[in-house]
């Protein structure tokens, strides 16, 4: 993890989520707090909700801004070494801006690794809010990510853009003056190749770079009994077959104690969503991609 302008060395930063005293500034202090409670966050929310993406800046500048989970209400601007490079729309255009890019996300059939970089680009060109637009705009990538491949929800972009400071800004100017995004779109692909590059060198060659479904279970406090058939649905399976996992009998609970929450959560996914009191429906892991 790495915050723009934060001096903080890994060690301190370290030293802080361990719950440490650190001689730092109070506010780079405060910085860390936020942003790992931000990223804990991650599973949590779904990247087309506006309601989400206000409770994350809510958390992610908290302390840092009097505004923090509301849209700006003034005129902003990105600069970089007290040059401007970007002038953001007016306050009063913010709202729809937003929902018409929210709206865009939920419903595009962009190959998710671009969306997510043509998404982060219209962000940062909107500058929804009045400080944190650029950690924002990372965050909700990051989310973006992890929706469609969980295991990138680890990997260290925040870090990989910082080394690349000077060309992220030049990329987004250059975006603004051509209006087109092309440009960014393809420093972003660089930014995240060159991210999972890092993850791999880093990662043992028997260790699955995706986190295993009792790690994922575990990060989103699942019951024991939602741990227990999340961890051991196999292919596709009926409800009696899920309910004979825990020697269920009662249908009702079942689906409201285990079945339901795993479902909303997004975990798991019916294979008959339109009829889900058919007699063929059965049901799956929705995130395919973490470990078994």
């Amino acid at each position: 993890m790495a915050i723009e302008h934060n001096s903080l060395t890994v060690e301190q930063v370290t030293a802080v989520l361990e719950g440490k005293r650190v001689l730092g500034l109070p506010r780079e202090i405060q910085e860390v707090r936020n942003a790992f409670a931000a990223y804990e966050q991650v599973p949590l929310w779904q990247p087309h909700n506006p309601n989400h993406l206000l409770a994350a800046h809510g958390l992610l500048m908290q302390g840092l801004v009097d505004d923090a989970g509301r849209w700006r209400r003034s005129g902003v601007g990105i600069y970089q070494e007290q040059q401007l490079v970007h002038m953001a729309p007016p306050a009063s255009q913010v709202q729809r801006l937003m929902s018409d890019l929210l709206a865009w996300l939920k419903q595009s059939t962009v190959y998710p690794l671009v969306a997510s970089c043509v998404f982060h680009y219209e962000f940062e060109f909107i500058h929804p809010f009045s400080d944190g637009n650029g950690r924002m705009g990372r965050l909700w990538q990051t989310l973006i990510l992890s929706n469609w491949k969980p295991a990138l929800a680890y990997l260290p972009v925040e870090t990989v853009i910082s080394n690349q400071q000077s060309d992220y800004y030049a990329a987004l100017s250059a975006a603004d003056q051509a209006s087109d995004a092309t440009g960014f779109v393809e420093f972003m692909l660089q930014a995240l190749l060159a991210a999972m590059q890092e993850v791999v060198l880093a990662t043992p060659e028997n260790e699955s770079l995706a986190p295993s479904r009792h790690q994922v279970g575990t990060k989103l406090k699942l019951t024991a009994d939602q741990l227990h058939v999340f961890e051991h649905i196999d292919g596709e399976m009926s409800l009696l077959e899920l309910m004979a996992l825990l020697n269920r009998k009662d249908r009702t609970k079942f689906r409201q104690q285990v079945l339901t929450p795993l479902i909303e959560i997004g975990l798991v996914e019916a294979t008959i969503p339109d009829k889900p009191t058919s007699s063929r429906q059965k049901y799956r892991l929705k995130r395919e991609s973490v470990a078994t």
